[in-house]
């Protein structure tokens, strides 16, 4: 393995009131003291502004998330060699933002450009019981079809132990009243930790070419 291999990170994320956000914050910056090059991205809104002008306070909130990062690409992930995905749930599942950006990779699965590199998830809920892990396990079924190689938490770090799922990080905020704790961050630093040095080990030995 080339321990001097910088990897590269694709942290994509959808978020609403901030709980997957500061989630994907953690693991950008559990990646970045690994050494990765990390990239930070939002998937966009796919409704109408009139829908989410019915609840207070998204659409701000999204123009300043927006704001903050860009979108998403096609390149972004040909340019990875992890790509971590978080989402809020939605019904016990993935949110169609997030979705449609893994839809949008359609082209890069075709070429098998997706083949080989690693892919962790990671998310929130506002209830307890809201659906945490059945929407991380949702999210494995198409990083199986892109053909990334999953890595989960396990029990691996003693912040496991504390917080977060053996899926991926994960948070409750209870309507949103509660920010994610020290506890919770720990686990996706940790994530983020655990991405890099697998992509370091699977990466780092491929040709130059390969790995690109």
């Amino acid at each position: 393995m080339n321990t001097n291999f910088k990897p590269k990170v694709l942290v994509a994320f959808y978020s609403r009131n901030s709980s997957t956000e500061r989630l994907a914050r953690a693991i950008a910056e559990g990646a970045t003291g690994e050494g990765a090059e990390v990239r930070l991205r939002r998937a966009r809104e796919v409704i109408s502004p009139a829908a989410m002008a019915q609840v207070p306070g998204w659409t701000e909130r999204a123009e300043q998330m927006n704001a903050r990062y860009e979108a998403p690409t096609e390149a972004d992930a040909d340019w990875a060699d992890a790509i971590v995905l978080g989402t809020p749930t939605r019904f016990g599942a993935i949110s169609s933002e997030l979705k449609a950006y893994i839809d949008g990779l359609g082209g890069l699965w075709f070429q098998g450009k997706l083949n080989g590199k690693v892919g962790s998830v990671f998310g929130a809920t506002s209830s307890l019981h809201g659906g945490n892990e059945s929407t991380l396990l949702s999210m494995y079924t198409p990083m199986a079809h892109l053909g990334l190689i999953i890595v989960p938490l396990g029990y691996a770090d003693p912040a496991m132990f504390k917080a977060g799922t053996p899926y991926g990080a994960t948070h409750v905020s209870k309507l949103d009243t509660l920010e994610p704790d020290a506890d919770h961050l720990d686990v996706a630093r940790f994530q983020g930790r655990r991405v890099a040095t697998v992509a370091r080990a699977l990466r780092g030995g491929l040709p130059e070419a390969a790995a690109a």
